[in-house]
């Protein structure tokens, strides 16, 4: 030791860490030694703590770029160890997906083995396979509309993937995901249920309205009711009605009914059952929307 500063043997004696990776973090820009009249590295007595704190980090798995912003200052220690433990939870989300995913290959029969991994190279992780749904749906949330609203209409109609799925779960999202990439299932909400949105200054309530129609259907739905008039169809067309500006009647009803048709197409129907697999909901929204649309459907014909 020379004077206040450490030669890198003392500091590498001094912190546990060999003099190559000393050398390498200095490489790097992680330590900012000064060098002696011989050209040797030099270390002032702070670098001790600077290289403890980066030898914890490597540690807990945080990677150089991570840590070079928080010896910079540009994120505290919490926001680098909370963003480190975010990107864990996913790689580990991704394993599980993709351990699920194997094993439903693997207890498929023999003779459908084939169709099934064709049917799960369409997702390679839950994350992707989100995604996917979410880009069929967006489009229904462009119009103004409040962002509580937008994100709990996502949250049912492109539902998250489980944390640690089962294989059923992994094989009803693969095929929830191929119903989203046929365009003829977009075509179908762009022809009803988003037609006529310029007329609706109020989105937000509509959603609402129609949330809460579902709800008072919901105790049917489950208990396997068939779809009948009542309480819960009165409240889901009383609020297209009054978003519209309208008034209930037979006539409102027959539009809604035709505007509504391609809702229940037996595509959506399967994106709705489907949706319930992976929820394990005993009713989803979606299955309860549909449940109002039959209600409606069997009362005007």
């Amino acid at each position: 030791m020379t004077g206040d500063t450490l030669a890198i043997g003392d500091l590498a004696r001094r912190t546990g860490v060999p003099v190559r990776t000393i050398r390498f973090y200095c490489d790097e820009g992680l330590l900012e030694p000064v060098r002696s009249a011989g050209g040797h590295r030099r270390f002032d007595a702070a670098t001790v703590d600077r290289l403890n704190l980066v030898r914890r980090l490597r540690g807990l798995g945080l990677g150089l770029r991570s840590i070079t912003d928080v010896l910079a200052g540009r994120c505290s220690l919490a926001e680098a160890v909370s963003a480190e433990r975010a990107a864990l939870d996913r790689e580990m989300a991704t394993l599980a997906w993709r351990h699920s995913a194997l094993r439903a290959v693997e207890e498929a029969p023999p003779a459908e083995r084939a169709a099934r991994l064709e049917l799960l190279s369409w997702v390679q992780d839950g994350f992707a396979a989100q995604a996917t749904l979410v880009r069929l749906w967006r489009p229904m949330t462009a119009a103004p509309i409040p962002p509580d609203t937008v994100r709990m209409f996502l949250d049912i109609s492109a539902p998250r993937p489980p944390e640690r799925p089962t294989p059923a779960q992994v094989v009803a999202y693969a095929e929830l995901v191929l119903l989203a990439a046929d365009r003829a299932l977009s075509a179908q909400l762009r022809a009803s249920t988003l037609v006529n949105h310029e007329r609706i200054s109020d989105l937000g309530g509509l959603h609402a309205a129609v949330g809460a129609a579902c709800e008072l259907a919901f105790p049917q739905v489950a208990a396997g009711a068939p779809p009948a008039p009542g309480p819960a169809l009165d409240g889901f067309v009383g609020a297209h009605a009054t978003a519209l500006g309208t008034a209930d009647s037979p006539r409102f009803r027959r539009a809604l009914n035709r505007r509504t048709a391609a809702d229940r197409h037996p595509r959506m129907r399967r994106y709705w059952s489907l949706a319930g697999e992976i929820t394990g909901e005993p009713a989803p929204m979606g299955v309860t929307h549909t449940w109002l649309l039959d209600a409606l459907d069997r009362s005007v014909a």
